[in-house]
C-alpha cells in the first residue's frame, strides 16, 4: 500500500471511530434529557435549563471518547462481564455525579441515586441493541457472501 492509501486508511478509521463516537453522544444526551424532562414535569415545570443541556450534551461527547480510547469501547463489547460491569459502574457514577455537582436535579440525592441506576438501565440498553445490530449485520453479510459465491459458481462454470 502507497502513503496515499495508507493516509486514507487512517483518515477512514479515524472518521469512521468520530462518528461513532457523535452517534454515542446523540444517544446518551436524549436518553439523558428525557430522564431531566420527566423529572422537570414531575416536579411541575415545563420548563428546561439550558446550561443543564449543554452540560449533559457535553458530558455525553466526553464520555464517549472515555468509551472509545480509554475504555476499549464497551458498550459495544461481545459480553458484559467484568471489565464491562465495572465500565458501566463508572460511567454511571460519572454521569450521577456530575448531575449532582450540576444540579440537574436540585441536589436531590434520591433522585441522583435514581438517575445512576437509570443510565446503568441504559448501558445494558445500548449493549443489547449493539448486540443485535452486530447479529443483523452478520446475518446480511453472510447471505451476501452466500449470494457472491453462488454468482461466481455460475460464471466458473461458464468459463
Amino acid at each position: 500500500m502507497d502513503k496515499r492509501g495508507k493516509l486514507l486508511a487512517v483518515w477512514e478509521h479515524y472518521l469512521t471511530t468520530e462518528i461513532a463516537i457523535e452517534f454515542k453522544a446523540c444517544l446518551y444526551f436524549f436518553a439523558i434529557l428525557f430522564f431531566y424532562c420527566i423529572y422537570q414535569l414531575f416536579m411541575g415545570s415545563t420548563q428546561a435549563s439550558i446550561l443543564h443541556m449543554a452540560e449533559m450534551i457535553f458530558l455525553a461527547y466526553a464520555m464517549g471518547y472515555v468509551q472509545v480510547y480509554l475504555m476499549s469501547n464497551f458498550d459495544e463489547g461481545e459480553a458484559l462481564r467484568g471489565r464491562e460491569i465495572v465500565c458501566v459502574g463508572i460511567c454511571s457514577l460519572i454521569y450521577a455525579g456530575i448531575s449532582v455537582l450540576g444540579g440537574w436535579f436540585g441536589k436531590t440525592v434520591w433522585i441522583s441515586v435514581l438517575f445512576f441506576w437509570y443510565v446503568v438501565f441504559l448501558y445494558i440498553c445500548v449493549f443489547l441493541v449493539y448486540k443485535a445490530k452486530r447479529k443483523i449485520d452478520d446475518k446480511i453479510m453472510n447471505d451476501n457472501l452466500k449470494a457472491f459465491q453462488a454468482r461466481r459458481a455460475v460464471h466458473a462454470k461458464r468459463d
